[in-house]
């Protein structure tokens, strides 16, 4: 844990007192963890209603200026040109080797004018990555500071229009401008239908508190978010994704363009190929343990035998599913949907099915 008084603090911690939530270090962070209400409320009401997330920790980056498309499609495996005004992307921040520095959410505002959203752990290293490839770009590329906030589940977008913000034109990864200096964009990282908004600190508080007058909106913290991200099949940096991880063995081909795959110029892209070509080791998969016990991260994983196949990357109990839920990596030729694997849990050996990775359904609105 990390010393309490070095940790960042949030533009709205005296609000999340004053809710109650009880405190603990996240990337750097002192970030809410739960709510009166405990994780197993807070995950069901996201679910059924609308959950109120602070993610300020989160870091946003603009990018703008002549070069700005080039600048992008070069940091990452991405046709940015491909991007029409107000279209959001799932992309990768590679290193040399194709190793995953980061994943982020880059969102075209303009011409020559972008949004990157990246997770709170990689900023600075982010930010070097892209610095140093911006200096051959004609582009400016800074932070931008700004409360964020989601708002998930099937109440969010009416809840925002009682709050005095419709969004409902938004379909799943699209946004806009709504107010001077907001952004907003129908994406979030639960599975379900919401929001991610970012406005300046001085009107966070009046804009939340619009929310919360909604019965249906209540605050959650970051072990809910976890617990429903990881029935959603959503990778969490540092845990399922790393730099020792490609894109190929993380099953996350789908998020780069098939030309870009081929002919792309990105870093990172001729170690990308040489993985393709050759076949990944391992492969990212869902896991559900036969037992009621939760298989956590970093339990080994084993075939029948005993030998070492892999391990899990990320684990607890399913509130949704009402069943444990893991995701991890198993060698590709055991990688297969059905196949039985075993995790050693403190001596014992907990046996898993190989499945979906995605346990509860995504309910984005799509159209």
């Amino acid at each position: 844990m990390s010393d309490q008084k070095s940790l960042i603090h949030l533009p709205l911690e005296a609000v999340h007192e004053e809710a109650g939530a009880r405190f603990g270090a996240f990337a750097g962070w002192r970030m809410p963890l739960t709510y009166p209400a405990g994780v197993m409320k807070e995950h069901q009401h996201t679910r059924d209603e609308a959950g109120l997330f602070d993610i300020s920790h989160m870091r946003i980056f603009e990018v703008k200026g002549a070069g700005a498309v080039d600048f992008l499609n070069r940091a990452c495996p991405l046709d940015a040109a491909a991007l029409e005004t107000g279209q959001s992307k799932y992309t990768l921040l590679l290193n040399d080797q194709a190793g995953i520095i980061d994943d982020l959410i880059v969102t075209r505002l303009g011409t020559d004018r972008f949004y990157i959203v990246a997770n709170a752990g990689n900023a600075q290293k982010d930010e070097a990555q892209f610095k140093s490839i911006a200096k051959d770009f004609d582009v400016t590329f800074e932070k931008v500071e700004r409360v964020l906030l989601a708002l998930q589940g099937p109440a969010a977008e009416d809840v925002l229009v009682n709050a005095g913000l419709d969004l409902s034109d938004l379909t799943f990864m699209t946004a806009v401008e709504p107010r001077e200096n907001w952004f907003a964009a129908r994406s979030g990282y639960t599975g379900e239908d919401g929001f991610e908004i970012a406005l300046p600190a001085d009107e966070a508080q009046r804009f939340v508190s619009s929310i919360l007058a909604d019965e249906r909106a209540m605050w959650i913290g970051l072990a809910a978010r976890d617990s429903l991200r990881l029935e959603a099949g959503l990778c969490l940096h540092g845990q399922d994704l790393d730099e020792n991880t490609d894109p190929v063995s993380a099953a996350l081909l789908w998020a780069i363009p098939k030309s870009v795959r081929e002919d792309g110029n990105f870093v990172g892209a001729e170690a990308f190929r040489r993985i393709r070509a050759e076949g990944a080791k391992e492969k990212r998969v869902g896991l559900k343990p036969e037992s009621r016990q939760p298989v956590r991260s970093g339990a080994p994983l084993m075939d029948e035998d005993g030998n070492s196949i892999g391990r899990v990357t990320s684990g607890g109990f399913g509130p949704s599913v009402g069943h444990p839920v893991s995701m991890g990596y198993v060698a590709k030729p055991l990688a297969e949907i059905g196949n039985k694997v075993f995790a050693e849990v403190r001596g014992n050996r907990i046996p898993m099915e190989i499945v979906s990775p995605i346990f509860s359904p995504h309910r984005y609105r799509k159209g």
